[in-house]
C-alpha cells in the first residue's frame, strides 16, 4: 500500500482530516486545497491517502487508482463490495493512527470527493462505530446506503455536509442528494449545498468547507 501525502500542521496538531480523492486521481490531487484550508486551521494535519491501482470494469478493464471497482453505472452503480470494504479499512487503519498520536476521536473529520466520498460515508456511518468530528461529502454518492440500514445512535449525532455540482454529469446530483435524504430521514444533523458546477471544486465551495471545519473545529 502506498503510504499516505501528510501535511503537517505549522502548529502543534490537534485535529485531522483524512481526506479521499476520486477515481482516476492520486494522493496530492487535493493536496492544494489542504494547504489553503490549513491557513485557517493551523493545528490541523490533512492526511491524503492513496487508492490501488486495479482494473475499473466501466472504463473497458483498464486499470487506474480506485477505491473499488464498479460493475455498472446503474441503477445506482453495482460496486464490488469487498473491495469497498477493503478501502475502508484502510481508513479506519489511518483513524486509529491519527488516535494513537493522540488525536482526540471528535477531532477526526473523514473527507472524500466522488468515489472517495463514497467510501468515507461507508466507513463513517456503517462500518467505524466509534465516535468522530463529521464528515464532509464532495459531489459523492452512497452506494451502500438502504432504507434498512443500521445505524447506531452514536452516527445519529455525527455531522455531515454535502456539496455537490448542479450540472455534474458523472455523479448526477439525485445521487448525491438521496445519500443526503438518507442521513437527514435518520436525523442525522447534515447540510447539503448545491453549486453552479459539474463534477470539480470551486472556491466558493472551498469557501464553506473551511467555514464548516472552522466550526468543528476552532469554535
Amino acid at each position: 500500500m502506498t503510504a499516505p501525502m501528510i501535511l503537517q500542521p505549522p502548529q502543534p496538531a490537534d485535529a485531522s482530516v483524512i481526506w479521499l480523492h476520486g477515481l482516476g486521481a492520486d494522493r496530492y490531487d487535493f493536496l492544494p486545497v489542504a494547504e489553503m484550508l490549513q491557513e485557517r486551521l493551523p493545528s490541523t494535519r490533512f492526511i491524503l491517502p492513496q487508492a490501488p491501482t486495479r482494473p475499473v470494469t466501466i472504463n473497458g478493464g483498464w486499470s487506474m487508482p480506485s477505491w473499488y471497482d464498479i460493475l455498472a453505472m446503474t441503477p445506482a452503480r453495482a460496486i464490488d463490495q469487498a473491495q469497498m470494504e477493503e478501502s475502508a479499512d484502510q481508513v479506519i487503519a489511518l483513524i486509529e493512527a491519527e488516535l494513537a498520536s493522540a488525536i482526540a476521536p471528535e477531532r477526526i473529520i473523514l473527507a472524500g470527493f466522488s468515489q472517495g466520498g463514497a467510501v468515507v460515508l461507508h466507513t463513517a456511518f456503517l462500518r467505524y462505530q466509534e465516535p468522530l468530528g463529521g464528515v464532509l461529502a464532495l459531489s459523492t454518492y452512497a452506494p451502500t446506503f438502504s432504507a434498512e440500514m443500521p445505524l447506531a445512535d452514536t452516527k445519529r449525532q455525527l455531522p455531515a455536509l454535502c456539496l455537490h455540482g448542479r450540472f455534474d454529469d458523472v455523479v448526477t446530483p439525485d445521487m448525491g442528494r438521496a445519500a443526503y435524504d438518507r442521513l437527514h430521514a435518520y436525523g442525522v444533523p447534515v447540510q447539503w449545498r448545491d453549486y453552479p458546477m459539474a463534477h470539480e471544486v470551486l472556491p466558493e465551495e472551498i469557501r464553506d468547507i473551511a467555514e464548516w471545519l472552522g466550526q468543528l473545529l476552532t469554535d
